[in-house]
């Protein structure tokens, strides 16, 4: 290169990086108009809660290293640029004590407590735990189907497409399967993301304390309609819900064989529906019908098949009725 050209040049190429920059930070705009509703920093049931809290502790910890990386990054691009005649030249440098103990001390650290906070929380948050409360839990049964979810109510004898109530502070226990192919049931704002699979149940325990309507979800891809395996997570009064149980039972559409037969044909964008009687043992039948494991055969680690499941005590605010 021409030494008389260089500076032209280098105007040249900081022009161009400064233009970069700004184009980067136009092209994040965008991105950030989707910051508005951060549906599981807006947490409305105590699982949801301590999850939305191991986030933030975990988020946390990670940026004690990311946070001064990024600034000495930025420090050492500045200190030793090309044009300052004045930061040290030690091309021959290779090794400091010093430095290797911080840089491997402070992650070391991190780390470990980063597996002790996770293990505990697994296990605090196991979704398999029933939660304590003095009010019987509400049973659910959840099947996934293409594209849509069935919501079967035991102990009402009503069922629901794509449509979810539950009472106030009431623990809600859901055994959840798929009819065909593996889904995923999620409610970001009450908590735990839980799989439904053909030939096996799952489980989850979930409750609500704030009156509303919260987005539920498939969240995880299962053919070209899952992105329409949508629908309202109710969460009601306990008046509200017996209101809505007698509209469930005003339906003259049943629930059985047949029109369930019918409801495993894929759509996109399934109507709402309501059923007014529910064949007895229709879940246990979707899960037989691959071979599935009996209920009283499924139990957390460390328990004995048909034994009492442990339940789960959730911190709470005075007014919930789980309490820790």
């Amino acid at each position: 290169m021409n030494p008389a050209t260089y500076p032209a040049r280098r105007a040249a190429m900081a022009g161009a990086a400064r233009a970069g920059r700004w184009f980067g930070l136009a092209a994040l705009l965008p991105l950030l108009t989707g910051c508005k509703n951060l549906e599981l920093f807006n947490p409305m049931g105590s699982i949801a809660e301590q999850e939305m809290q191991l986030i933030l502790v975990c988020t946390g910890l990670m940026l004690l290293v990311v946070i001064p990386v990024i600034i000495l990054t930025l420090y050492f691009a500045w200190r030793y640029r090309a044009s300052n005649t004045k930061a040290t030249y030690a091309p021959d440098w290779s090794h400091s004590t010093a430095i290797e103990v911080v840089i491997w001390t402070i992650p070391c650290l991190i780390i470990v407590v980063l597996a002790v906070l996770i293990w505990k929380s697994t296990h605090a948050l196991d979704p398999y735990k029933p939660i304590a409360s003095d009010k019987a839990p509400l049973r659910v049964e959840v099947v996934s189907l293409n594209w849509k979810w069935l919501f079967i109510y035991p102990d009402h004898n009503v069922a629901t497409i794509n449509e979810l109530v539950m009472p106030v502070d009431t623990p809600v226990a859901f055994k959840l399967t798929s009819e065909s192919m593996m889904n995923a049931f999620f409610v970001p704002q009450l908590g735990s993301m839980v799989y439904t699979m053909p030939a096996m149940q799952t489980r989850l325990h979930l409750i609500g304390h704030t009156p509303g309507t919260y987005a539920g979800m498939s969240s995880a891809y299962s053919g070209s309609g899952f992105s329409d395996m949508k629908f309202p997570a109710r969460v009601v009064t306990d008046a509200d819900f017996q209101v809505w149980l007698e509209q469930a039972r005003s339906s003259n559409d049943h629930l059985g064989a047949a029109r369930l037969a019918a409801l495993e044909v894929p759509t996109h964008g399934a109507p709402l529906q309501r059923f007014s009687g529910v064949d007895t043992g229709l879940f246990d039948s979707i899960v037989a019908r691959y071979h599935g494991m009996a209920d009283d055969e499924i139990c957390l680690p460390g328990e004995e098949p048909g034994a009492p499941p442990q339940t789960l005590s959730l911190a709470a605010r005075a007014s919930r009725t789980a309490e820790n």
